[in-house]
């Protein structure tokens, strides 16, 4: 028979254990937070793997190493254009399927890449990934927003942005060692059975956010978005052609000129657009994209570059050339350990002045380097470009949410990665477009010259950044909030 005691109602001292026992976000989205980080560390990985496998891709496919920018700037481009209908599908559909969605079309891509036999059909494949690889990081950012109490979002973000940047250091690494002893058709096809895990995964462990009604979709702007963006592309791909097509150059670039026009027209129009370019009112916010967009002008295809330089100038194995990109991967990480300290005492106006010229010189002085280089010198410098360079990012990153509102964020993140990512495609298009222009149709002797007149024009490139960081006002260093990104 129970006793009395047993009716008791527990004690104030009981319900605080019973609060105390209860999981934490962390815990309960344990497997969230798993599935979100291995999302993140199969598009780093497959971003940086591929550089050190471009010439066997480009010796397997019977073209050029600097022929094969296409297969890389396809990609980034797709992210670019992409990302911001993201958002809108979570709406929708819901964030479980579309994330599903996105691993299934990611992981097709990525097998149709490793069977590729021409660069078009490359090119076609890694357009697919694209597809894929687009809602993969906004969507996984967005699910944890809204999963993760507020006061662990920090530590969780930081653990999912550590597996991002371990795919960085592994990448190139990964990429040397499968081409050298086995086939660079496996650094796509390892992102197979990930895929079908990160597909059992979803399942299981993604939460399904959506809308009751989502806000009606900007078509029209997405498509002038996406064709101005492919018609410049276009252009930029023509000047590598030999006889150059100029006409057909300058009716690409002008049009796309045009339907940029038409866009500004459009958005001021319609309620929801895919970009909101009223924001750009705020000087940190278009500081911030015009900045990254020069910054990123002269660093995007910087790495691509070192590993043609390296492998077809002077003659190193893959292995040993995904190798030293290990340095700078380190460096981008130990940046993230002082970005905090360098915005809380400098501010952003003199940190992006001062750092925007740091990596513009250590830039030019990859020119300093020949096939007669102590691997040392090279390594150190692999560091503090990567070091510097990823200090650079952190701040451009933040900067854009600097002065905004809270309510702009979602906007504002969806911009800064459309730039981000368009920025990237034309700085890899640039930096090869100069080789080849330095090159001048010579054969292997003669890239370590256009190696080193190219990295000082990308120099001379990312010190215009300077300028438009001079635009900030002169602001008063004070504590920030530690910063991921």
């Amino acid at each position: 028979m129970p006793t009395a005691a047993a009716a008791v109602p527990p004690s104030a001292a009981d319900a605080t254990t019973v609060l105390l026992t209860e999981p934490s976000s962390r815990e309960r989205f344990r497997g969230l937070l798993w599935l979100v980080a291995a999302a993140f560390f199969m598009q780093a990985l497959d971003s940086t793997v591929v550089n050190t496998a471009v010439p066997a891709m480009a010796q397997a496919l019977h073209v050029s190493p600097l022929g094969m920018r296409t297969a890389l700037t396809s990609y980034v481009l797709t992210l670019a254009i992409l990302i911001p209908a993201s958002p809108w599908l979570c709406d929708r559909l819901g964030t479980r399927r579309v994330f599903g969605i996105a691993i299934m079309v990611f992981g097709g891509g990525s097998l149709l890449c490793g069977l590729a036999q021409s660069l078009p059909q490359l090119v076609a494949a890694r357009v697919l990934q694209g597809i894929g690889g687009a809602a993969l990081m906004p969507v996984g950012r967005y699910v944890l927003v809204r999963s993760i109490e507020r006061s662990e979002f920090v530590r969780a973000m930081s653990t999912v942005a550590t597996f991002g940047l371990l795919g960085s250091v592994l990448g190139p690494l990964l990429g040397g060692a499968l081409v050298e002893f086995t086939s660079w058709r496996l650094i796509f096809l390892i992102n197979v059975p990930v895929a079908i895990a990160g597909v059992w995964m979803n399942r299981r462990d993604m939460p399904d956010y959506r809308m009751v009604q989502a806000n009606r979709f900007d078509l029209s702007g997405f498509l002038l978005f996406a064709a101005a963006s492919a018609l410049l592309l276009t252009a930029s791909e023509l000047v590598g052609s030999s006889p150059v097509p100029w006409g057909w150059i300058g009716l690409d670039s002008a049009l796309s000129v045009l339907l940029c026009a038409i866009y500004v027209w459009h958005s001021r129009r319609t309620a929801f657009p895919v970009a909101d370019l009223t924001l750009l009112r705020v000087r940190s916010v278009w500081v911030s994209l015009a900045g990254g967009l020069f910054t990123r002008l002269g660093i995007s295809g910087m790495f691509l570059l070192l590993m043609l330089f390296l492998q077809v100038g002077c003659g190193w194995s893959p292995l040993l050339a995904g190798l030293m990109m290990v340095p700078q991967a380190i460096g981008s990480i130990s940046a993230k350990w002082v970005i905090n300290g360098a915005l809380g005492h400098f501010g952003y106006r003199r940190l992006l002045l001062g750092n925007t010229l740091i990596v513009a010189v250590l830039l030019a002085a990859f020119a300093l380097l020949g096939p007669t280089s102590p691997i040392w010198a090279i390594t150190l410098l692999v560091f503090l470009y990567g070091a510097f360079s990823g200090l650079q990012y952190t701040a451009m990153n933040t900067l854009i949410y600097h002065d905004l509102e809270v309510r702009h964020a979602a906007m504002a993140s969806s911009m800064a990665s459309t730039a981000q990512y368009l920025a990237m495609s034309f700085g890899i298009a640039l930096a090869t477009l100069l080789m080849e222009a330095f090159l001048q149709g010579h054969a292997q002797a003669h890239y370590v010259a256009a190696f080193r007149w190219t990295v000082l024009l990308l120099g001379a490139i990312t010190a215009l950044a300077s300028a438009v960081f001079g635009r900030l006002p002169h602001d008063r260093p004070l504590p920030v909030a530690p910063a991921i990104g």
